[in-house]
């Protein structure tokens, strides 16, 4: 009776174990897909960025097909790791584009080219907070994977350790953007 019993609460917290970690994995999921959206939105303002300034300096195809070459390679990036890398080189990308931009008073002061700066600002913060977020989970299930006893639970089940969002060097510094 009593091993039944025995036998029963380990069933129960198994189950609630593996429940607990089949939750997170559905909640890095989740916040990878707010991380993409975010991401999304900025790659969708690219094109317009582009364009304006283009009007103002056609002159400077090298620095355009760079920042369409790497918006491209975030759109496809499938893992956090590929995102983050891709991220980098876009970042790098508009920093050269704003640069340009510098150049031109009256670009500056379009409207056009106002809101779109004040659009891909509020979209950044997005996109760090959302990072924030997906590596809360992520650290959260890694944790529950490698402590005791939850990391024989994880490996019996074939749980496995998810990759952080994580910033390259040249990313950790602050961001300016300044028109």
């Amino acid at each position: 009776m009593w091993f039944a019993i025995i036998l029963g609460l380990i069933a129960l917290f198994v189950i609630g174990f593996y429940n607990s970690l089949a939750s997170l994995k559905v909640k890095i999921k989740e916040a990878w897909s707010q991380i993409d959206v975010q991401l999304k939105r900025r790659t969708d303002l690219i094109p317009n960025l582009v364009e304006t300034v283009k009007g103002y300096a056609s002159h400077e195809k090298e620095v355009f097909e760079n920042v369409t070459k790497a918006r491209s390679a975030l759109m496809g990036a499938q893992t956090p790791k590929e995102a983050g890398e891709a991220d980098v080189m876009l970042s790098s990308a508009l920093k050269s584009l704003f640069a340009i931009a510098e150049a031109y008073p009256e670009l500056k002061a379009q409207e056009g080219f106002i809101n779109l700066q004040k659009e891909l600002s509020d979209t950044e913060d997005k996109v760090a907070y959302s990072r924030q977020f997906f590596n809360s989970v992520v650290r959260q299930f890694n944790e529950k994977l490698v402590m005791f006893p939850g990391n024989l639970i994880a490996g019996v089940f074939g749980f496995k350790a998810e990759e952080f969002f994580e910033a390259e060097e040249a990313e950790r510094a602050p961001v300016k953007v300044q028109f």
